[in-house]
C-alpha cells in the first residue's frame, strides 16, 4: 500500500493532495488571486494528513509539481517537499506542471495546450495529444495571432490554464477551445505520481530544483 502526499503550488492555487494506490483519498485547496503558499500550505498538509486518519509516518513518498510557473509558487512547494522527504526519509517524485494541468482536459480527439501566465503576451506551454502524449517541448512563448496554427488547421485545439485569456484575445480559429477557469491542481497529479513510484522514479532530494524555465520573475 502506497501513500503520496501531492504538493501543486506553480501558480496561485496552492493545493494539496493525500494519494493512495494512485486514488485521491483526500485534497485541500484554495483557488485564490493571490500567492497565499507561505501562509497556507503547511496548514492544508497538516489537514490533508490529520482528515485522511494517518500519519506522517505512513507516507511513502512526497511528490511536488516541478514547473515551470511561478518562481516564488515552486520554490516554497519545492522546499516544503524536499523538507518533509528528509525528515521522513522517503523519497521525492516530481511531476511536470502543463502535463498534470493538461489531464484536466478530456477529449477524444485533438489536441491539448496548457499554458500558464508569464506576464504580458508569455506563456509556459506544451503541446500534447488527446491521450496526453507530449507532441511539442516545453517552452516560454511570446504569443501572437500566427501561434499554434499547425495545429489549429489540423482540428480542435483545447488551451487551458491561466495564460489563455490572452490568447483568447488575439486566435479566432474556429478550431480553438478556450478553457481559461483551470489551474494546475495537486488532484491531476495522483495517477502520474503512483506510476512514477511504482517505476522507482525518484529525484535526488539534495540537489532538485524546480523547473524553472526562464530568470527569476516575480508573482
Amino acid at each position: 500500500m502506497a501513500y503520496i502526499l501531492c504538493i501543486e503550488t506553480s501558480t496561485t492555487n496552492c493545493s494539496v493532495a493525500l494519494v493512495k494506490e494512485g486514488h485521491i483519498v483526500m485534497s485541500k485547496e484554495d483557488y485564490d488571486t493571490k500567492y497565499s503558499h507561505a501562509e497556507r500550505l503547511h496548514h492544508f498538509i497538516n489537514i490533508v494528513i490529520d482528515e485522511s486518519g494517518i500519519t506522517f509516518g505512513d507516507l511513502n513518498a512526497i511528490a511536488v509539481s516541478k514547473g515551470p510557473g511561478s518562481y516564488t509558487g515552486l520554490r516554497i512547494g519545492v522546499s516544503a517537499a524536499k523538507g518533509l522527504c528528509y525528515g521522513l526519509d522517503i523519497p521525492l517524485i516530481s511531476v511536470n506542471t502543463l502535463h498534470s494541468l493538461a489531464l484536466q482536459v478530456e477529449s477524444k480527439k485533438g489536441f491539448i495546450v496548457p499554458m500558464i501566465d508569464a506576464r504580458r503576451m508569455e506563456v509556459y506551454s506544451a503541446v500534447f495529444s488527446s491521450d496526453y502524449e507530449q507532441l511539442r517541448s516545453t517552452e516560454a512563448e511570446i504569443l501572437t495571432e500566427t501561434s499554434y496554427q499547425n495545429y489549429l488547421q489540423e482540428g480542435e485545439v483545447y488551451f487551458i490554464g491561466n495564460g489563455v485569456a490572452k490568447f483568447a484575445e488575439i486566435c479566432n480559429h474556429q478550431n480553438a477551445k478556450f478553457i481559461s477557469e483551470k489551474l494546475p491542481s495537486a488532484n491531476e497529479m495522483a495517477t502520474i505520481s503512483y506510476e512514477k513510484f511504482l517505476k522507482n522514479n525518484f529525484e535526488d532530494v539534495s540537489y532538485f530544483e524546480p523547473y524553472y524555465l526562464k530568470d527569476f520573475v516575480t508573482g
